[in-house]
């Protein structure tokens, strides 16, 4: 059994830098997968996840008509890890909030590279909007205990 993150690590995890992918249900048959999609997000320990994208985009109209997401985010250096977070939307901003747009710029960019980026992506204030999902099921895996066990393993193998 992969060991599992305590209800604290898995939100400090989970408001580390990451890039996170975003699941929602693929509502147009049942022979579709669900859309998977890398996503900047924003989140705080004890809140909501906070998501941004184009009003008109596949992923926003998605979004809508399942009413929750999930959004999984990974370190790829080991010891791996990973969590994932799913729940219900509990809010949705419209037109987006220009204070979130920032904060989610800032969290990916260095100051001068989010000015920048915001500066020349200043009109997607007018076409994106704000999702919030509070989290609602949690799935980790910290394999920092494996990693131990299979060093021990190997040098108990190495000093004989």
């Amino acid at each position: 059994m992969v060991p599992a993150m305590p209800g604290e690590e898995r939100e400090r995890f989970l408001a580390d830098l990451h890039v996170g992918v975003l699941g929602v249900a693929d509502g147009d048959g049942d022979d579709r997968a669900p859309l998977l999609v890398p996503v900047w997000y924003r989140y705080e320990p004890g809140g909501d996840v906070v998501v941004q994208t184009g009003r008109e985009t596949v992923k926003a109209r998605l979004l809508r008509a399942a009413g929750r997401f999930s959004l999984c985010v990974q370190d790829e250096n080991p010891p791996y890890r990973y969590v994932s977070v799913e729940g219900p939307v509990t809010e949705v901003n419209d037109p987006v909030d220009p204070g979130e747009r920032d904060a989610i710029a800032h969290r990916y960019l260095d100051p001068e590279e989010a000015r920048a980026y915001l500066k020349s992506t200043d009109g997607q204030l007018a076409d994106d909007i704000t999702f919030r999902m509070r989290p609602q099921r949690w799935r980790t895996a910290n394999f920092a205990a494996f990693a131990a066990e299979f060093s021990e393993a190997d040098r108990i193998d190495r000093d004989g």
